[in-house]
């Protein structure tokens, strides 16, 4: 389990770097310097902290599942961003509340960092406290906008990113689900025969609509060229 937590913990360290490779390096450069304030305001809460209360809360089935609902509220979040930021390079009007969506960077990047400051201090054992949070905010510090950068250099394209983006919020939304199993079943299998009439009734269903969406679409853009065709016939006439 705690294997499967920190591959979440890298790949939510990746998603935000695809985010933030969307901004202007000003703007990944103040949330930089957010993040190394928080690693320093929280240093007198991580050293309170021992590998044992850490092991005791990811055997914790009930802050996995409480972190597993955040985790997926936020991969919701960066879901909506992907598809308004997408209608926008088409030239689609968005809501209002995108603008939202595009300034949320990541939230849970923040437990990343405290995670991160609470190892250092158990790995650097005869180091000052302070001076060990001041090391890893300078860090934060630097590598969120360094992140940021290596991801624009080497996925130069914007679309290309945001497709990454979404498909790595996918990812990290099935590992925080997969997080709330730690070894227990919390729903049981069913034996219960085979339904064949719903299975079958499903099947038609899907291929009925299926056909139906297909003519629809043959059928579709023929007429709309031909209005299109009609409406410049007319302007010219005019």
């Amino acid at each position: 389990m705690e294997q499967i937590i920190l591959i979440l913990m890298l790949f939510i360290a990746i998603n935000c770097a695809f985010k933030l490779s969307l901004w202007k390096w000003w703007q990944t450069g103040i949330y930089g310097l957010i993040t190394a304030v928080f690693t320093i305001l929280a240093y007198p809460y991580a050293i309170l902290q021992s590998k044992t209360q850490i092991a005791d809360y990811l055997q914790n089935t009930e802050a996995l599942q409480n972190m597993a609902v955040i985790i997926t509220l936020e991969s919701a979040v960066c879901f909506g961003f992907c598809v308004t930021y997408l209608r926008g390079l088409y030239g689609r009007k968005n809501p209002w509340w995108a603008v939202l969506l595009w300034w949320y960077p990541s939230m849970l990047f923040f437990p990343v960092v405290f995670y991160c400051l609470t190892e250092s201090i158990f790995t650097f054992v005869g180091i000052p406290f302070t001076t060990t949070a001041y090391i890893v905010a300078a860090a934060t510090l630097v590598a969120v906008p360094g992140m940021a950068q290596l991801v624009k250099y080497l996925v130069p394209e914007k679309d290309l990113r945001l497709e990454i983006h979404f498909l790595v919020s996918l990812f990290v939304c099935i590992l925080g689900l997969l997080t709330t199993v730690n070894g227990k079943t919390v729903y049981a299998a069913v034996d219960e025969p085979v339904n064949w009439d719903a299975v079958t009734l499903a099947l038609s269903l899907f291929a009925g609509l299926f056909i139906v969406g297909f003519a629809w679409n043959r059928i579709k853009y023929p007429l709309i060229q031909k209005l299109a065709k009609k409406k410049n016939k007319q302007t010219t006439n005019q």
